[in-house]
């Protein structure tokens, strides 16, 4: 079939948009069709159309360009087929939706989909300064529904949601063949209520039941804070996503650190699951110089395309990135342009691992695709796609950072020995109370540990661990978590920063 340039051009509608979960940033609101022109020079044509814009006379000749196409009359054939013999009456509409979805099936692409008219218009009420839910970011890996991070103080990261869980079920019924979308509408809801979320853990054998309560998520994306190490001031700048505004709140936020006199810099974007692709190159169009790349993007074709900031050196501070297995998409493109441009460290742990770049194409009646169109490349031309980039400083959190939600049934107590008693021994040993060992068996050391624990947070005294001891111990290892002398790589990224 050969369109003309104009109609291909409809390919190139809208802004490209970066994400882990493909665009989104956030788990219930969609990002595309509000980007600001800038972002669609990136990659499209500024005078592109979508098939709804076009006139009625200029649709009929697109259609009859597309018929002529055999393959397409197969498809037709098909359709027509199914219409008008099946057994029982078809509706017409969910035909073409699945003829759509079926296509994008075949890509095998979690980060290409389709979005129909009333997915669409929910996902649109949500583009506000905030949101309602449970405040994750998730992608499809494997055909199954995967949290790649939860954002920034939302409900999920408190209820202890992780990076890699996969979600099996929402409120007892299995997400199982429903598409991202779909799962995702089932799992956000009004703030005030409860959702129940099956989590398959890697590592752990049996499934968690996670309960969450939804609540506003804002949409704020940079936080910033100062430690001073050995009489030298660091400014700290928190992303935890790039959205349309993150580049704003990133700039005024620097100069205010180095107004005030910073001697050095740690960008910390853990847990980020990524966000808008121009966002992520203006920010780092204030350190890279103009000597070298900020990222390449590659089409189908194997061209590339290089982008350049017109920075003339480097920032006369040194600069720590920190990162983790929640660092995705946006995120990896600042960590791996950092430190193949810039020659900065990179602190933490292995990053998620997205290296493609998808764009949102209106279908002309509300609904759109997702489509992936480019990889994007590193400085030095490496694709991380489900590979990750690996730190120049490895640090992993203490231990029971890594602890999974109590789920209790019936209580555990002397003699038990499964894998549950072993998380409780990592929170009781994390809180400070001995549990003698830490492989799952119930000894009486351990019985000991938890009647310690239970005196000192004033609950019966059993030594056994039942819903409410359980739950205690959630909410003290959450305090520890938080407590800033406990994060170990924000301490590593700041000694390295002046070292």
């Amino acid at each position: 079939m050969n369109l003309k340039p104009r109609y291909v051009a409809l390919l190139m509608a809208l802004a490209v948009l970066l994400g882990a979960a493909g665009s989104y940033i956030g788990i219930e609101y969609f990002a595309g069709g509000v980007q600001e022109e800038s972002q669609s020079d990136q990659y499209a044509d500024k005078n592109a159309e979508n098939f709804g814009s076009l006139s009625e006379e200029e649709q009929k000749e697109f259609l009859k360009d597309m018929s002529g196409n055999a393959d397409l009359k197969k498809v037709e054939q098909a359709y027509n087929v199914i219409q008008e013999n099946y057994v029982e009456e078809v509706d017409k509409k969910n035909l073409v939706e699945g003829a759509i979805q079926g296509m994008l099936d075949t890509l095998e692409d979690p980060y290409s989909v389709y979005m129909d008219k009333e997915t669409m218009e929910q996902f649109n009420q949500s583009i506000e300064s905030t949101f309602q839910g449970i405040g994750a970011e998730v992608s499809m890996v494997n055909d199954k529904v995967t949290i790649v991070a939860p954002i920034k103080g939302s409900p999920a990261e408190k209820a202890g949601l992780k990076p890699n869980d996969q979600i099996l079920k929402v409120d007892g019924e299995s997400v199982e063949g429903l598409d991202l979308y779909e799962a995702v509408l089932e799992i956000r809801g009004e703030k005030g209520t409860e959702v129940t979320l099956e989590i398959d853990r890697p590592g752990v054998s049996d499934p968690l039941n996670i309960n969450i309560t939804r609540d506003d998520i804002p949409l704020e994306t940079v936080y910033t804070d100062t430690k001073t190490i050995d009489g030298k001031k660091a400014g700290i700048i928190e992303i935890t996503s790039f959205s349309e505004k993150t580049s704003d709140e990133f700039h005024e936020a620097l100069k205010k650190l180095e107004d005030d006199g910073m001697e050095g810099l740690v960008i910390d974007v853990r847990g980020n699951p990524g966000g808008l692709f121009t966002d992520v190159q203006e920010i780092l169009k204030e350190f890279i110089p103009d000597d070298q790349p900020i990222v390449q993007v590659e089409d189908r074709s194997g061209e590339k395309s290089r982008y350049f900031s017109e920075t003339k050196e480097k920032k006369p501070y040194p600069i720590t990135v920190l990162m983790d297995e929640g660092s995705a998409s946006a995120s990896e493109i600042l960590a791996a342009t950092m430190q193949e441009a810039g020659g900065y460290d990179l602190v933490g742990t292995k990053s998620f691992g997205k290296g493609t770049v998808q764009q949102a194409i209106p279908m002309g009646d509300g609904s759109t695709i997702k489509l992936t169109l480019y990889k994007w490349l590193t400085p030095e031309g490496n694709w991380i796609h489900e590979k990750g980039i690996e730190p120049t400083v490895k640090v992993k959190q203490p231990s029971y950072f890594y602890t999974n939600p109590v789920d209790i049934e019936d209580p555990f107590k002397y003699n038990d020995n499964h894998e549950k008693v072993k998380n409780i021994q990592q929170l009781l040993k994390g809180l400070g109370h001995d549990p003698g060992r830490t492989d799952g068996y119930y000894s009486k050391e351990t019985e000991a540990a938890v009647e310690a624990f239970q005196k000192e947070a004033d609950i019966p005294v059993t030594g056994e661990v039942d819903e409410e001891t359980g739950g205690k111990l959630e909410e003290a290892i959450i305090t520890e978590v938080r407590k800033e002398e406990n994060d170990r790589q924000m301490q590593k990224a700041v000694e390295v920063l002046f070292q």
